[in-house]
């Protein structure tokens, strides 16, 4: 056998010649393979594309030359956006003999955002956006409206169906792209409303005085935003469940050479910070140059004063930027001509220099504000100085939980069942609820890979803690201690002992509880771990069906009435309902639960941080009139309640 695949790969090797090198035309390389220009094929991805015909639409915003932006999920599923710009242009362009319309439709990397002469800003940096939509469509129409005609192409796939011809006359500007993304890409295509309406209503606060419309004309729902305040209502919109320390949010605005820099910032009571950073309208949700040098100038800015005024003494520690951040809510919003974006779906802004000037405008506006509102400043020092206090208590408890060895990384936890595998990649750990489920997942797992870590009650609700408190919370020490990574800035994800962390809790009320208490504790200490995909939620069974000698294990009510639905004339029908873990034995959790063969996982995604942190305040937070408010208006939507 040996011998006989040696034969083969010195064949193989002869034989490898220019032939077998394949080259890949744009739209081909797209549609092979689209992660590498949207991220990913699932509805995250099939959203980017309703992004990036929009933010061609945004880009003539920022130049001036477009005030409405409307966009529109019609009941065929196209999806419709439509500016009041310019118009793309039609002309022969040069280079292609082709018009500059079928151009940019159809060529990757051609756009108007290269020369840096009709674009000083522009949110498409790689000039594919269009022509990446378009191949992944099995349908695109692009009308424009420029020159006194409406000019016309559509497309199958990112092929032109036919020339740009003329249909009408118009004394209106603009451009307007319908599509209908491909399913053989997507699968079956369904646009979240949610979602896509707050990432509109992002670019509306980030491009103050500048209306869209969002329309879904498959529920009738309709919503416009115009904000004149901009990124200042952004803030109040963040903090609107919240008690704030100063009434109105603070405001920095400078433009530095071609670079316009904008910052607002309003701090609250909550112990969390609420910070999001853009880039040319992009969600930069890895942050960047831009976030890097904003922290920077605000540690900075709040020690110089505290230190100044005499609000610190001149022994005291500075301040940390673990402490001028807790109860922060802040937009930063640059706008650069020439962005350089980590990959295309532009998760982290690089531009170096951008650090240097964003940190320069903040220092400057934020201590011109101190010193002109000496009432507020004071007030949000005490936050910080109460901050500060807050975390050195916390790292003496913690430097003498560490001597009793309850959180050294090199002493895991003594109720931890840890695997045998070494590397991380490998393993996987469970945070199970309740002594009873976790000695059964002891049982059942698979002892190579599989670690688990039983959680006794309902952990504390971080959101209304302190650090202090929550380092004193002994179920969180636990869950620190055992993945190795520490938490907040301190976070290290090179020391995550497991790549795979799964909340297995019961499947009722307080089981939904605890889960939403384990999300609330890894969203405000350890984002990172759900923005590199490794926390998943376990998904065990509702029902056993049994009939004759079949079993069925059922996961959801419709999947349960289909299943008594292909029954239907067994004699005897047995259902049995699982409400928790610790009810089914070692060999039925593994069977249905654990087994990486039969179990069904689901990953934790960050779609949108903003709408994430509004609804984890509104939910977990200390404020109740928003919380009864938020079910009230939920509670005729909720089925099958299980109490």
């Amino acid at each position: 056998m040996t011998e006989e695949i040696s034969t083969s790969t010195e064949q193989s090797a002869n034989n490898y010649t220019a032939k077998d090198i394949h080259v890949l035309g744009g739209r081909e390389a797209v549609r092979r393979r689209p992660g590498m220009y949207i991220g990913s094929t699932d509805q995250r991805g099939l959203h980017h594309l309703v992004y990036e015909i929009a933010y061609n639409s945004i880009d003539e915003a920022m130049a001036g030359y477009c005030d409405k932006i409307t966009i529109t999920i019609q009941k065929d599923g196209a999806v419709c956006v439509e500016d009041n710009g310019r118009g793309i242009p039609v002309e022969i362009h040069p280079a292609t003999n082709l018009t500059a319309l079928e151009t940019v439709m159809t060529t990757l990397h051609a756009g108007a955002k290269f020369g840096g002469r009709t674009y000083q800003v522009s949110g498409g940096l790689h000039g594919v956006g269009s022509s990446v939509v378009n191949a992944l469509s099995t349908w695109l129409r692009v009308q424009v409206k420029r020159d006194g005609k409406i000019h016309q192409q559509e497309y199958n796939k990112g092929i032109p169906l036919e020339p740009v011809k003329v249909v009408g006359d118009t004394n209106d500007t603009g451009t307007t792209i319908s599509f209908i993304a491909d399913e053989e890409i997507f699968g079956p295509i369904k646009y979240d409303f949610n979602i896509l309406c707050e990432r509109v209503r992002e670019m509306a606060y980030l491009n103050k005085g500048i209306e869209i419309c969002f329309k879904d004309n498959i529920s009738d729902t309709e919503k416009t935003f115009y904000f004149e305040g901009g990124i200042t209502g952004f803030v109040s919109h963040l903090n609107r469940n919240r008690v704030v320390r100063h009434r109105q949010p603070i405001y920095i605005y400078k433009t530095t050479d071609s670079t316009i820099v904008e910052v607002a910032l309003q701090y609250n009571e909550s112990y969390s910070e609420s910070t999001f950073s853009f880039a040319n309208c992009v969600n930069t949700m890895d942050g960047g140059s831009h976030l890097t040098g904003f922290r920077t100038a605000l540690t900075r800015a709040f020690n110089d004063y505290a230190h100044k005024n005499k609000l610190l003494k001149e022994d005291e520690p500075n301040l940390t930027g673990e402490d001028v951040r807790e109860g922060l809510s802040a937009i930063i919003s640059v706008k650069l001509a020439e962005p350089q974006f980590e990959g295309q779906t532009k998760g982290k802004l690089g531009n170096q220099e951008i650090k240097g000037i964003v940190e320069s405008i903040v220092n400057e506006g934020l201590t011109l504000y101190l010193e002109e509102h000496p009432d507020d400043a004071k007030r949000i020092l005490d936050k910080c100085i109460t901050a500060a206090k807050g975390r050195e208590a916390a790292r003496k408890a913690r430097d003498l939980i560490i001597r009793k060895n309850s959180l050294d990384t090199s002493t895991l936890p003594g109720k931890l069942a840890d695997c045998s595998e070494k590397d991380p990649s490998h393993c996987e750990i469970y945070l199970v609820e309740g002594d009873s489920a976790g000695g059964s997942a002891k049982q059942g797992r698979n002892r190579r890979f599989q670690a688990i870590l039983p959680l006794r009650g309902k952990i504390l609700n971080v959101e209304k803690a302190p650090l202090d408190k929550m380092l004193a919370h002994e179920e969180i020490r636990t869950i620190i201690t055992a993945l190795g990574t520490n938490i907040d800035d301190d976070l290290d994800l090179l020391k995550l002992r497991y790549h795979r962390v799964i909340l297995m809790t019961d499947a009722d009320v307080d089981g939904a509880h605890i889960r939403t208490l384990l999300l609330t504790f890894f969203f405000r200490h350890m984002v990172d771990l759900i923005n590199h995909g490794h926390l998943f939620i376990a998904q065990p069974p509702l029902y056993r069906i049994k009939a004759s000698r079949s079993q069925h294990w059922v996961y959801s009510e419709q999947e349960k009435d289909e299943v008594l639905r292909d029954l239907k004339g067994s004699k005897k029908v047995g259902i049995q309902r699982y409400k928790g873990l610790g009810e089914m034995s070692a060999e039925q959790l593994w069977e249905t639960t654990m087994n990486p063969a039969t179990r069904t996982l689901l990953r934790v995604d960050l779609d949108d941080a903003a709408r994430t942190d509004l609804t984890f305040n509104t939910l977990m937070g200390g404020e109740v009139p928003p919380r009864k408010a938020f079910i009230q208006a939920h509670a005729k939507n909720v089925r099958n309640l299980d109490i």
